[in-house]
Order: structure tokens, then sequence, then C-alpha cells
């Protein structure tokens, strides 16, 4: 499978690279973007005040232009949190999807999106902060409306970016979990 993913609002950091490297171990080709030009943060707060500094409309922008060498081949689009976002955005405009597997995040829908039954797979915390469960419950009834065959996972007592191993977050078992089923759903693809 080929899959495009896309980094945090921390920036393109070693977890990434990590999720990358067990992503081809299992023989998917992997492309990494690296969306912040080499920047990367130790806060969340530094990480979004970048981002909001870059604009939604220049992240974007990065993002379709590294993916748009290699949409031809039909890509899953994969991310963590702000590049969930940013994968769920790319994923429903590419009429070449394979897929969609969200870390952490999701993003708005456009009253007029529309897909012919893209999987989709959702992994986040419960609670999460950022993906309250009314958000969530919304989220889900509108990715079916737009025709996407969704999942979601939800992992108690997790951490918000649960699968960074290098932050405060990180919950080893939830990651674990995470990565397990997440490689049986690419299997499917």
């Amino acid at each position: 499978m080929n899959i495009m993913l896309f980094h945090s609002t921390y920036g393109l950091r070693p977890a990434v690279h990590r999720a990358a490297a067990g992503l081809r171990a299992a023989g998917h080709e992997v492309w990494t973007p690296d969306l912040f030009d080499g920047r990367t943060f130790d806060t969340v707060e530094e990480g979004m005040a970048f981002n909001e500094e870059l604009g939604k409309e220049e992240l974007l922008k990065r993002a379709v232009l590294a993916a748009a060498p290699y949409s031809e081949r039909g890509l899953v689009y994969a991310g963590f949190s702000l590049g969930a976002a940013t994968a769920q955005t790319l994923a429903l405009g590419d009429a070449k999807a394979r897929g969609l597997l969200l870390l952490h995040g999701t993003s708005d829908i456009a009253a007029t999106a529309s897909v012919d039954n893209l999987p989709v797979q959702l992994h986040v915390a419960e609670p999460d902060a950022f993906e309250t469960d009314d958000w969530l419950s919304a989220w889900y009834l509108q990715m079916r409306k737009a025709g996407a065959d969704v999942e979601i996972y939800r992992y108690p007592g997790a951490g918000h970016l649960y699968t960074d191993f290098d932050l405060p977050d990180f919950d080893e078992e939830a990651a674990e979990a995470t990565w397990r089923v997440a490689l049986g759903f690419l299997d499917t693809l």
C-alpha cells in the first residue's frame, strides 16, 4: 500500500519516522512530508502557534504538493492529530484515495463531501479534549453521510497523542493495540 503519513502540530519528530519504519517493515511504501520545513516543537502550544502563523491554506497547499506526485498510485492518507485532519481533507478530495487512517484527530467535513465507500479508521483517546464525544458522534454521522465506511477505536485513559513515545501522553499498551489494528486495516485495502 502507498501511504502518505502527515505529522502532528509538533512537527516531523522521531515518532513519525518510527511509525513510518514500522509501516515499511509491514511491506508498505510510506512518505512522511515535512510540512513545517524542519521546525519541531516541544509543546502543543508552540506547535499550534506556528501552525496558526503558517495558516490553514498554506499547510493544506504544502500537503497537496507533497501528495501530488504519488496520488495517481491510489494513496492511503494517514496522519497524527493535526496531520490526521490534513489527511482527512486530502482523502475526501482525492477520488483515487484507497483509505484513510486517522490517529488522534479529525477535521470538519464539507457539506458537499462525497466518497464511494472510502475505508476510514480512527484511533483516539477516551476521553480526549481535542476530540470530544459530541464532536466524534457528529463527525461519524457526517462521514457516513459522505459515503465513508468508518471504524472508530477508543483507548480509555490514554493521552491525546498516545502513540508518540517522546511525549507525556505516550501509552505503550494503547499504542501497540492501535498499530496492531491499523496494520490489519491496511492489509484489507
